[in-house]
């Protein structure tokens, strides 16, 4: 069952930046992704993880879920990235460079301590491997596209518009709806560019991603706005919902609402939007 937590914005906010941290604390987004990674200097890995788990321990993000990025086991600081990650206890770890399904597992510590894994999508290995990485177990709550890693594999134009990861992208959705996961969707570079980021995020919405990540605070607004359900979703929504709760219906597969043909796989979604939305209206 997919979640129906908001996850509409995912900010990564460098953890080294502690004044950063401490703004993070009061910004709308849905997600932060503290970031022990790609926006870390290896000189400064060290009082990244330190901060990231102080960060996680001294809590104050109110309903915002956080997220520690670490860096791959492969790498001098991933074994004690996931070690203090876990101490601190954050709601996810965000694994880099997942191309297999033994690249979830082998962060089977984290399941042990029953915190939850989401996987960087970022790798031209990974597309071929896309069953066996969300059908893993180990913990794994969500798929993270790394769209500017996978650009720079696949030797493709990063366009806005994303022709070129067309494909890439509708794959990764449905591995993950496969297997009940959350699947946010990559970064836009473009900064200052709102048109094009509130394009991108359009995008994303009609491909059926939950939410995007984002590289600033700018872009928080745009996307909560794009990934939250319209008015017009939530009231269709509860007319499917209050159509298939009448008596005579209780055994129907398929019923009319409004003149439209509705079956129960629409009963699922429609109950998702609702769930969604209310939990929009409650933050």
């Amino acid at each position: 069952m997919i979640s129906a937590r908001p996850r509409r914005s995912a900010l990564y906010m460098p953890a080294v930046n502690a004044r950063a941290i401490e703004k993070a604390r009061e910004l709308p987004c849905d997600v932060v992704i503290l970031d022990l990674e790609d926006a870390v200097a290896p000189d400064a890995k060290e009082q990244a993880r330190d901060q990231a788990a102080a960060a996680v321990a001294a809590g104050g993000f109110g309903r915002r879920e956080v997220v520690i990025r670490i860096n791959g086991l492969e790498t001098p600081w991933g074994l004690q990235d996931l070690a203090a990650s876990i101490e601190a206890r954050p709601d996810a770890i965000l694994v880099p460079k997942v191309s297999s399904a033994h690249d979830v597992t082998a962060y089977g510590a984290a399941q042990a301590a029953h915190i939850p894994l989401w996987a960087m999508i970022e790798t031209c290995s990974a597309l071929f491997a896309l069953d066996h990485i969300a059908g893993a177990g180990a913990g794994l709550e969500a798929l993270v596209v790394g769209t500017n890693d996978l650009a720079k594999e696949m030797r493709c134009r990063l366009s806005p518009a994303r022709t070129a990861l067309a494909g890439p992208l509708s794959l990764i959705i449905a591995a993950g709806r496969a297997y009940g996961l959350s699947v946010l969707d990559g970064v836009f570079n473009g900064i200052d560019d709102d048109a094009g980021l509130a394009a991108q995020c359009d995008q994303g919405v009609e491909f059926g991603f939950d939410g995007k990540t984002l590289v600033h605070p700018r872009q928080i607004e745009t996307a909560n706005r794009a990934f939250s359900p319209t008015g017009e979703e939530i009231a269709w929504s509860q007319a499917i919902v209050a159509a298939f709760d009448l008596p005579e219906n209780a055994a129907k597969g398929v019923i009319k609402v409004e003149g439209r043909m509705v079956e129960r796989l629409h009963l699922a979604e429609a109950r998702r939007v609702i769930a969604v939305s209310e939990a929009i209206a409650a933050a």
